[in-house]
């Protein structure tokens, strides 16, 4: 199972972002588990310091941008 994490405040990048990571992993049909992190200290410390951001399994994927399904799916693959 992978784990998806969503960094940022909650704005609508961040939103757009967790939405589209979960229609990537849909479509791919992997099991995975969503996370949305807004703390900003717990940011700070995955070393990110641009949101939205996208971390799966611990590796930071996607920062300060929210990319399409398609785009996300070569994050996951």
């Amino acid at each position: 199972m992978k784990k998806i994490q969503i960094l940022g405040s909650g704005c609508a990048k961040c939103k757009k972002l967790a939405q589209n990571a979960e229609a990537a992993a849909k479509e791919l049909g992997i099991e995975y588990e969503l996370e949305k992190v807004t703390d900003i200290n717990e940011i700070i410390k995955m070393g990110v310091v641009m949101t939205p951001a996208m971390v799966v399994d611990g590796e930071v994927k996607i920062v300060g941008k929210a990319p399409s399904p398609d785009e996300i799916k070569e994050s996951l693959e």
